[in-house]
């Protein structure tokens, strides 16, 4: 008698097997009676009606998806290799697997057309500097794009940009020329704020004779600290040196008006 009623608890076995099904927090079942949605199940233990239902598995959790790197023209027609990578969710696992056949393969194309399209309308200054408004803008698109799916696009990421080798020596030699540019720029900025310092000094000086004679005494100092060597020094006043410059310094300037008068006459 056992072995009759043995093919039907193995049987009874198999349905029981294929009719309880546990999903994991994370996980979705969308069911279909007789081909018809009947609604979303799980997390938990689910038991499905053997021979009558059946379900698709839908994982709820972010998926991260590589752009596979693609050559794209600019808008001023320079030629890039760029990738990226998108991370997406499924919002609703009834549209992911009603509306769509495949979410993932789906996601990833429309993401790849997207990127060319988009990259396609900057130029390459654009591209460079302004990697956040681009991938803003990706994710925007991307998110309209799936929404009918049931599909989040969370964020969008331009990973690398692979320039040609000439465009990467034209970079530089750039790159050089404005480095170049602001360091002449800040030596120039630094003499014009010496010679305002050393203005001001020498005006200091011509205003105190008893400053050029401590200014004097000091320059003899450090000229005399040297080791290994013997100066000697013959002090001269400097009112003594003043006597003797003044007339030469008088003539000079008297000069041109002199000559300047006679051309006059």
């Amino acid at each position: 008698m056992f072995a009759t009623i043995l093919p039907f608890l193995v049987l009874l076995a198999i349905l029981l097997f294929n009719s309880i099904k546990i999903l994991n927090e994370y996980e979705r079942a969308v069911v279909f009676r007789l081909g018809r949605f009947t609604g979303i199940r799980g997390p938990g233990l689910i038991i499905l009606i053997p021979g009558i239902e059946r379900m698709r598995r839908v994982d709820l959790r972010t998926v991260t998806m590589d752009i596979p790197s693609q050559d794209i023209i600019t808008r001023d027609n320079v030629t890039l290799k760029v990738n990226g990578v998108v991370y997406f969710r499924v919002n609703n696992p009834e549209m992911a697997v009603i509306n769509i056949e495949d979410y993932l393969m789906a996601t990833g194309q429309i993401a790849q057309t997207t990127l060319r399209s988009i990259i396609g309308q900057f130029e390459l200054d654009e591209i460079l500097s302004q990697r956040d408004k681009i991938n803003q803008k990706l994710q925007i698109i991307l998110d309209e794009q799936t929404e009918s799916w049931g599909i989040k696009v969370s964020a969008v990421e331009v990973k690398a940009i692979d320039l040609p080798i000439e465009m990467q020596r034209a970079m530089a030699k750039q790159a050089e020329a404005e480095r170049n540019k602001r360091a002449k720029i800040i030596s120039a900025e630094g003499e014009l704020e010496a010679s305002v310092k050393l203005a001001a000094a020498a005006h200091n000086l011509s205003s105190e004779s008893n400053a050029i004679t401590l200014r004097y005494l000091d320059t003899m100092k450090e000229i005399s600290s040297g080791e290994g060597r013997t100066t000697t020094f013959f002090p001269l006043p400097i009112d003594f040196i003043a006597s003797i410059l003044a007339p030469k310094l008088g003539a000079a300037v008297a000069k041109p008006a002199v000559s300047s008068d006679e051309h006059k006459s």
